[in-house]
């Protein structure tokens, strides 16, 4: 179900998309001519969450273009879109998938669920000097992680590690606000402004170049 279509400040253009359909009803939500094609595919997708990840992404890039496109992968599996009208990142998460698309500019997105497991990682993408908000910890350190995996889709960078290369400056998370981070992978180290929402159910933090 389409929970969100919106213009960005920045021109861009996001959607979110809730997967409580089944694959059969996932099917039946496309169009007509793009159907045929996608029970084609999604026949040699064993995993049926990735079926439905699958699935709900293209329905949701339909909505939001009103066109159907074709999005093929890089090598390192960055997706793009076949007809270079738009640059895009895709994310997934349990139950959400989420898409961002700007005509010009390089962009990143990531939603990720609410959950306690990022505390087991933390120390492996957080540096020792990156703040984290005792009374906030779980959600301030999810966003830590979402804020630097849109960083990561928008470069256009291999070898990036987490917590060598790519910095948060101190923030104090809110309902929604912007995240400052700095990347020091490449000679530019170049900084952004990542702009991030908590909900009740997940975090989500996109950025445009």
């Amino acid at each position: 179900m389409l929970i969100r279509r919106e213009h960005t400040a920045c021109g861009g253009l996001l959607g979110i998309w809730k997967m409580d359909e089944s694959r059969e009803e996932l099917l039946l939500l496309l169009p007509e001519h793009m159907r045929s094609d996608a029970i084609e595919y999604v026949e040699g997708i064993r995993s049926e969450r990735r079926t439905i990840e699958w699935l709900s992404t293209r329905i949701l890039l339909f909505m939001l273009l009103d066109e159907e496109k074709t999005i093929l992968n890089h090598a390192d599996g960055k997706p793009y879109l076949e007809d270079g009208t738009h640059h895009i990142s895709i994310s997934h998460t349990k139950d959400y998938a989420a898409v961002l698309l700007h005509e010009t500019y390089s962009v990143g997105i990531d939603i990720e669920i609410r959950s306690e497991r990022v505390k087991k990682v933390a120390e492996k993408f957080i540096a020792d000097e990156e703040y984290i908000d005792p009374s906030q910890k779980t959600v301030h350190q999810l966003l830590h992680w979402s804020a630097k995996e849109s960083l990561f889709k928008l470069m256009e960078e291999s070898g990036i590690h987490f917590r060598h290369h790519l910095h948060i400056h101190p923030f104090t998370p809110a309902l929604k606000g912007i995240i400052t981070a700095t990347e020091t992978k490449t000679d530019r180290s170049r900084t952004f402004n990542i702009h991030y929402e908590i909900h009740p159910d997940y975090v989500l933090t996109w950025v445009i170049d």
